[in-house]
């Protein structure tokens, strides 16, 4: 920086004020270059405040424990749904056996809230505060951020004034947007969610036009006759009327009640399956995935035009801080073209940088391979390329053996043909499981011989221990412990050894017609079936030995970070929806005998809401609405379910439901099938595959799209710089 726009220098102090404005004006280019790197790892915007206070409240704001509080803050707002009335502590949700729930008392559930709104406030102020009250004006996300908590606040205090009578809480409607605005991937995933809306739209028209030609060609093909009405069950069943006609051809278009409606006309003419096959093959077949296509595609594009914003946040904040470093790195009269980032200059900055030791020590390996000499701007930026790449885990060291039969033993124990042989233990134990259960499947537990199976189980845990004790000898306890499958072997091992001594505690040892379930606290039966589970648990081991099963578990575990932003949006929707239907659904679904209207489940017709069952299909709750939600999103026998709450709330019920599964079903699941798709493709590419084997175990969706995206030019990164509000470079 220039001294003349520097006023920590203090040029017209003395001598010793001078050094100390000297020394503290680097301890500030320290902490802005430590601030813009954190920035960059982390794809943060670097327009905020840059004074010393300002600093350390920005990093104390982006700490692990200050966001893991925030975090909970989010959960713990969003959790109040299943307490708060109605409740959702009942045993079942079905409307014939559930119990009255324990309902709060007004006022406690609200002092939870009122704390969790505290603590947004809090948060908005501090964000507020950090970006300025210029960029708090241009920030929309910010701005709609205050305009929740006003009307959460307005909301609450009605609530208390009506001492929690009211009949609507327009704040949990506006819950699930503390856990959007906290998160910068769901609101790039809800960004391209919002630009590909005309795409889908597209589609979604000819789908309806689809369905509407189709609807008024089934009604022309089986109208009622004058001699043939009571034959014609086609159009009793599933033509009566146009909205019955459409709502049968949009379940079709699900397959969900597929033959079913097909099945009246084609019994009478073989011929009329071809309206039927000709609608499926259109609708679901070519329109639905052309669906899939468009929006992985429009997706793809939009996602990557975000992650080239993510991209040049990186390289804006990496250029921040060489210039910060770089305006002060060079003797006097030398500019900072010529000089760049000394190693020296660095290693404070580094120190101060909240990041992974193995990525700190890689980074210092690669600075010093520049022997002293300054490091230009390209050289800089390449540097924080090593917190892309994977971290290769050293194994401890295996203990030393000086006796010759020691070092054999640990050589066999330690060899991967030890493995081998445990997963065929594990085979033959499944297998006898297996066995077992299908000698068994007929008989009561008490009719049971276990003799056989007791003593079978004691042998495979006995060898589990043995394998168990084996390994630690052969690589020591901290090398056994570096190793996952070995963790998942142990706790499991474990398990089963204490499970097994509690069993011969209780029922002693097994002998022919062994009849230990009439004795003890415990269940024998019980007790044996929880080991047999733990013992098909343990059978996963095989999996990393098996290597197109390892790879394709790898991808599955990849792609599991990648899917919070995607997860979060279904969050978002079912929350939302869930609410919206509690107020619209609450207490429409009765049980048998307290209606008229509602017919017991012998009366029933066969194929309905009651005959099958479903009662606790309802919204009386919150965590009944869930589930709820969740059968419909599935759209398996959904048409029963949105032939019910017709019959029940009315007929505008449709179009809740319909909406919902074009968010959960169509929209949402499509997204989540491009980011599948693209994870896979890009761990199966030979390329990506190399990188894979560096080390990169589980790849960030900016990474993955990273050679993808364009590289930003010098230009547009000085010229950004140049526009920062908070920091001035003498160049």
């Amino acid at each position: 920086m220039a001294a003349e726009e520097q006023p920590l220098l203090g040029r017209d102090r003395g001598s010793g004020q001078v050094h100390s404005g000297a020394t503290a004006d680097q301890e500030l280019c320290i902490d802005q270059a430590v601030v813009f790197i954190e920035d960059a790892i982390k794809y943060r915007s670097i327009y905020h405040r840059m004074d010393a206070g300002s600093l350390w409240l920005y990093r104390w704001y982006y700490s692990n424990v200050c966001q893991r509080v925030l975090g909970f803050i989010i959960f713990l707002i969003l959790i109040l749904a299943f307490v708060e009335v109605p409740s959702s502590f009942t045993k079942t949700a079905d409307v014939r056996y559930r119990s009255q729930p324990w309902q709060p008392p007004c006022g406690l559930t609200e002092t939870i809230e009122a704390f969790c709104l505290l603590a947004f406030l809090v948060d908005l102020s501090v964000k507020g505060y950090l970006v300025g009250q210029a960029q708090l004006q241009q920030n929309l996300w910010l701005l709609a951020y205050f305009m929740v908590l006003v009307v959460s606040v307005v909301d609450w205090i009605v609530s208390l004034s009506l001492a929690c009578e009211e009949p609507l809480r327009m704040r949990r409607l506006l819950r699930p947007f503390f856990l959007l605005q906290n998160s910068s991937m769901m609101k790039k995933t809800l960004k391209c969610i919002r630009w590909s809306l005309p795409e889908m739209a597209s589609v979604g028209l000819l789908l309806a036009i689809h369905l509407c030609l189709f609807t008024i060609i089934g009604m022309l093909l089986f109208t009622i006759g004058e001699k043939d009405e009571a034959q014609d069950q086609e159009r009793l069943a599933y033509f009566r009327n146009l909205p019955e006609a459409l709502t049968s051809l949009l379940v079709l278009l699900t397959t969900s009640n597929n033959p079913d409606v097909m099945i009246p006309a084609y019994t009478q003419n073989r011929a009329f399956a071809l309206f039927f096959i000709v609608f499926t093959l259109i609708g679901s077949l070519f329109l639905m995935n052309l669906l899939t296509a468009i929006i992985y595609n429009q997706f793809r594009g939009y996602l990557m035009k975000s992650l080239q914003t993510s991209l040049f946040r990186r390289r804006l904040g990496a250029r921040a801080a060489y210039e910060v470093l770089a305006s002060r790195a060079g003797p006097a009269g030398t500019t900072p073209e010529l000089v760049g980032v000394n190693p020296e200059t660095f290693l404070p900055v580094l120190q101060k940088t909240q990041l992974n030791k193995t990525h700190k020590q890689a980074i210092m390996q690669k600075v010093q391979s520049y022997e002293g000499r300054p490091m230009l701007a390209d050289e800089f930026q390449k540097l924080f390329d090593e917190v892309d790449k994977g971290v290769a885990k050293e194994r401890p060291l295996k203990p030393q053996y000086q006796s010759p039969f020691l070092q054999t033993a640990q050589f066999i124990f330690s060899h991967h043909y030890f493995d081998y042989l445990g997963n065929l233990v594990a085979l033959g134990n499944l297998l006898s499981i297996c066995v077992f259960l299908v000698l068994d499947s007929d008989l009561l537990p008490g009719e049971r011989d276990d003799f056989v199976l007791g003593i079978l189980d004691y042998i495979f845990i006995l060898y589990y221990l043995l394998e168990l004790l084996f390994k630690v000898f052969a690589l020591g306890l901290p090398g056994y412990l570096s190793y996952h499958s070995n963790v998942f072997d142990g706790l499991l091992t474990i398990i089963l050894l204490v499970s097994e001594i509690c069993t011969l505690a209780v029922y002693r040892l097994p002998h022919s017609g062994w009849k230990p379930e009439q004795y003890g606290p415990l269940s024998l039966w019980d007790m044996t079936r929880l080991m047999n589970t733990l013992i098909v648990f343990r059978f996963l081991r095989i999996i990393p030995n098996i290597k197109p099963m390892a790879e394709v578990a790898n991808t599955i575990l990849g792609l599991i970070p990648n899917l919070r932003a995607f997860g979060g949006i279904l969050v978002v929707a079912y929350y939302v929806f869930a609410m919206i239907g509690i107020n619209l659904f609450r207490g429409v679904i009765v049980p048998p005998g307290n209606s008229s209207l509602v017919p017991d489940n012998n009366s029933a017709v066969c194929g309905s809401f009651e005959q099958l069952g479903y009662w606790p299909n309802n919204f009386d709750d919150f965590a009944a609405a869930l589930i709820t939600l969740w059968n419909v999103m599935v759209v398996n026998n959904w048409q029963v379910i949105l032939e019910a709450y017709k019959r029940y709330a009315g007929p505008w019920s449709m179009v809740y439901f319909v909406l919902w599964w074009l968010v959960s079903s169509v929209i949402w699941i499509n997204l989540f099938l491009a980011l599948l798709l693209e994870n896979f493709l890009h761990r199966w590419d030979p390329q990506g595959h190399k990188q894979l084997l560096v080390g990169t175990k589980q790849m960030s969706v900016e990474l993955m799209f990273r050679d993808i995206l364009e590289e930003p030019k010098e230009e547009e990164l000085m010229e950004k710089l140049h526009k920062h509000p908070h920091l001035h470079l003498c160049r």
